[in-house]
């Protein structure tokens, strides 16, 4: 799954949401750093019945040492929404990679 939607985005195949670029300009994330995202990290969550078709969350570190997190669909990719996962410490682990047990 990963690598399909790595070698499309490679090839400039993916578009944003008018909703992830809302979020991106709200948030200061550029497209290069969800491009980085999404080349280098992992995807952690899956979503198979998302609205949007099948999709994922990566979370990945930018060139700067930002750590943020990219939902995109597979197929054809569509930028979902993008986040920075330290900015909510009670929602996720440490390392940004797990989500905490609600109580």
């Amino acid at each position: 799954m990963i690598k399909n939607i790595r070698s499309r985005v490679k090839a400039g195949n993916y578009r944003l949401t008018i909703h992830a670029f809302e979020r991106c300009v709200e948030r200061n994330i550029s497209p290069e750093e969800i491009k980085e995202v999404i080349l280098s990290g992992e995807a952690i969550e899956d979503y198979p019945k998302d609205k949007y078709g099948p999709s994922c969350l990566i979370s990945g570190i930018t060139n700067e040492k930002r750590i943020l997190h990219v939902q995109c669909s597979i197929d054809p990719v569509w930028i979902i929404t993008a986040y920075d996962p330290t900015l909510n410490p009670m929602e996720w682990d440490k390392d940004s990679e797990r989500r905490r047990i609600k109580p």
